[in-house]
């Protein structure tokens, strides 16, 4: 007998609505700071040190903390960690608005990040609850996708829109009028679901995760920016083993944050690999294109933002069409046609000049970005599905630390080829004549030449400006050409590992049980997740 799905009505679909908004929130605020800083700097007259922690404390703590929520939302209920983190997330933004020293809003950068990490992995595990039948699911999934994409996008826009009528505090304020939303829709139209069983929270595990994620990525990200000496390179082999410990001490809990059995599962561990190199590409190069608009073109934050929205809108557009087209072939060769697309706008930033030839920029920012969508579109179902459902919120959290990871990982790998061609670069094409006082500032980044230049007059100043652009293009080229490798790479592994997997409408799950209808911890069976509508 065929099993049966329950399908999602109206309601669950007003109800995914809502549920991109805390998304849309979480995704925007890791890009809107970029245009925030120079502000937030002359007002509370911080450091440059202090600057980038203000950037980044914010990511870590996300990346860190996200296995060790997915798994609390498993445990104390979905719905209920979406609301605790969206008021956490609510009070934070209003604390980083009226911060009066740069420590106090660092903090309150961090609480951000705690409050993200709840809202990321519990938003799309209620999605994945709420719609079981599996083409349902891939377009809520679908839908998901285009806002986590989209707030990453338009975080730069939003900040330089309010940034031109309001004070800096505008752009963490805009956050409360959407929290409030969630937070009065959220218990109305969205059901809990949480684990039958009351399993045992392990606070060593939770640990040993945040530990091993953020020194990872610290490792990596100081290894990017400085140089991959001594210091970023102990702190990335102390994650790793770290690490190491995390899944030992998985495989020996009977109640383990990450079930490594999922593993066993064929489509499993290629799914999520694929999911980390998809973000390798998009946030590996990002960087590149963001400096080439405002440094080589000389373009203005906002403009340089709203070049870039075509990938989103278009994304709106093709990640449905994807997932459409995945009901009648196989998905490998859907996600393989996403890295292809990828590969292809890769193949066009190899072309760019130093001239403004924005055609071509546009196209290679909408092959890399809309084929990443599709990828990550198409791996997330596949990941969720291959999980039982009492096992959502942390698989959820996986996967997007999978993800963090690889857009650390991007932008350290991307980052130092393209720092180490622009400096062999600017040393073949450099004049001479230009003070050495000037140059090795300027041989190191394209704003440290900008800087120097900004120092001399006359032919030194435009000589170091236009080498330093040149060289610059030609990292652009070599990381872009890197980029296609790894995305074509990653093509033929998906059509190698995941080509066993049917297309949507061919997979069947197991038909989900109707809980007691008095107890929500009802004794049933534990693999069955108990769904309650408080």
């Amino acid at each position: 007998m065929t099993p049966t799905h329950t399908r999602a009505g109206r309601k669950e679909w007003i109800a995914l609505a809502v549920l991109t908004l805390p998304l849309l929130l979480v995704s925007m605020d890791i890009t809107v700071l970029y245009f925030g800083v120079p502000s937030i700097a002359a007002d509370l007259e911080t450091s440059s040190t202090q600057q980038l922690w203000m950037v980044d404390i914010y990511g870590f703590i996300l990346a860190g903390m996200l296995i060790t929520m997915g798994s609390i939302g498993d445990f104390i209920g979905r719905r209920r960690l979406l609301l605790i983190g969206a008021t956490l997330f609510g009070v934070a933004s209003v604390a980083a608005a009226f911060s009066s020293s740069a420590e106090m809003l660092i903090a309150a950068r961090a609480l951000q990040g705690l409050g993200g990490a709840t809202l990321m992995p519990s938003t799309l595990a209620l999605v994945t609850n709420m719609f079981r039948d599996p083409k349902q699911r891939s377009t809520a999934i679908a839908v998901w996708s285009i806002g986590l994409s989209a707030g990453a996008a338009i975080g730069p826009v939003i900040s330089g829109s309010l940034l031109n009528s309001f004070w800096w505090g505008s752009i963490f304020l805009i956050n409360v009028p959407v929290l409030l939303i969630l937070l009065v829709a959220a218990p109305l139209l969205v059901p809990e679901f949480r684990a039958q069983t009351r399993q045992r929270f392990d606070v060593l595990s939770a640990v040993l995760s945040l530990a091993a994620v953020l020194t990872v990525i610290w490792g990596l990200k100081e290894g990017a920016a400085g140089g991959f000496e001594a210091v970023p390179l102990a702190s990335i082999a102390v994650g790793l083993v770290i690490g190491a410990a995390f899944l030992v001490r998985q495989s020996r809990l009977a109640d383990p944050m990450v079930d490594l059995k999922l593993y066993r599962n064929r489509g499993f561990a290629p799914a999520i690999s694929l999911s980390l190199i998809a973000f390798f590409c998009l946030i590996g190069y990002g960087i590149f294109t963001t400096q080439y608009l405002m440094s080589v073109l000389g373009m203005r934050p906002l403009e340089s933002a709203l070049w870039t929205m075509a990938s989103p809108a278009l994304t709106f557009l093709l990640v449905p069409f994807a997932v459409i087209l995945a009901r009648t072939v196989r998905p490998a060769y859907v996600i393989a046609a996403g890295f292809v697309f990828g590969a292809t706008g890769f193949a066009a930033m190899t072309q760019i000049g130093v001239e403004r030839n924005m055609t071509l920029l546009v196209y290679g920012v909408v092959g890399i970005g809309v084929g990443s969508a599709i990828v990550l579109t198409m791996v997330t179902d596949l990941v969720v599905a291959a999980a039982p459902p009492e096992n959502a919120g942390s698989v959820s959290a996986l996967t997007q630390t999978h993800q963090e990871l690889g857009g650390a990982l991007g932008i350290a790998v991307l980052g130092t080829i393209g720092a180490s061609v622009y400096r062999g670069s600017f040393d073949d094409h450099i004049g001479s004549g230009i003070p050495a006082a000037a140059l090795e500032p300027a041989r190191e980044t394209l704003g440290g030449a900008a800087e120097s230049a900004a120092r001399l007059t006359g032919a030194p100043a435009a000589d170091i400006l236009s080498t330093a652009h040149g060289a610059f293009v030609d990292a652009m080229h070599a990381t872009a050409a890197t980029g296609l490798v790894v995305a074509l790479g990653a093509a033929l592994l998906a059509v190698l590992r995941l080509r066993h997997i049917p297309v949507t409408q061919e997979k069947q799950e197991a038909p989900e049980e109707s809980p007691a209808p008095t107890e929500p911890y009802a004794p049933v069976r534990p693999e069955v997740a108990v769904r309650t509508a408080e």
